[in-house]
């Protein structure tokens, strides 16, 4: 599994070969600074650990800042393991979007979505309401209705879809295709949505 740390920058659109005007999320792809290289003979499995984000040093642990050290690199804000990604570089070189991406490729956008706090079930689930003002319903149009307990099983079972917390959560969106590299911009313009806020931190894996 080959990946890349990005940001993601907004939303844009362009048009394909075909004339059509397609919607694309721009995110700005590294350069991020290989951390760790971790082999069988090593670690009983192959991996690359890519570090992203400056970030500043009295924030980093000193654990950390010897990790960074090792590398040759400044503390970064991010870090990620890629498993069974073959180490072509050395450790303290800078992976580029061009080293892991091409026009046309597949992939798939990991990121934290949107949080909208606690929402009712209309809108966390997609309840449709009572839609009915009249006949006495004057104050249920978005209530959750029945929730199936009675003396039998006299509880709310587990996984009931009610009212709560909605979004900041880890989402995954897969088959996402490539449709322009930047390389000397460090960015890629991915052909839909992405999850997460402009500025969020975007895992690209191929």
């Amino acid at each position: 599994m080959k990946g890349i740390i990005g940001k993601k920058v907004g939303m844009t659109s362009i048009f394909d070969e075909m004339g059509r005007n397609v919607a694309c999320t721009v995110i700005e792809a590294g350069p991020c600074v290989i951390t760790q290289v971790k082999t069988d003979d090593t670690d009983n499995y192959n991996a690359i650990q890519l570090a992203y984000g400056e970030q500043k040093e009295k924030k980093t642990s000193k654990q950390l800042l010897g990790h960074f050290g090792a590398a040759g690199t400044t503390p970064k804000a991010e870090v990620v393991e890629f498993r069974d990604m073959v180490a072509d570089k050395a450790l303290g070189d800078t992976v580029t979007v061009g080293d892991v991406f091409a026009e046309g490729d597949l992939l798939a956008a990991v990121g934290t979505s949107k949080g909208k706090g606690f929402q009712g079930v209309v809108k966390r689930h997609g309840f449709a309401g009572v839609n009915d003002a009249t006949h006495g319903q004057h104050n249920r149009q978005r209530a959750p209705g029945s929730i199936g307990a009675a003396s039998y099983p006299a509880k709310v079972f587990k996984g009931m879809r009610m009212a709560g917390r909605d979004g900041g959560s880890r989402v995954t969106v897969k088959g996402l295709k490539v449709l322009r590299i930047f390389p000397d911009r460090n960015l890629i313009l991915v052909k839909g949505a992405v999850p997460g806020p402009k500025g969020g931190t975007v895992i690209l894996q191929k």
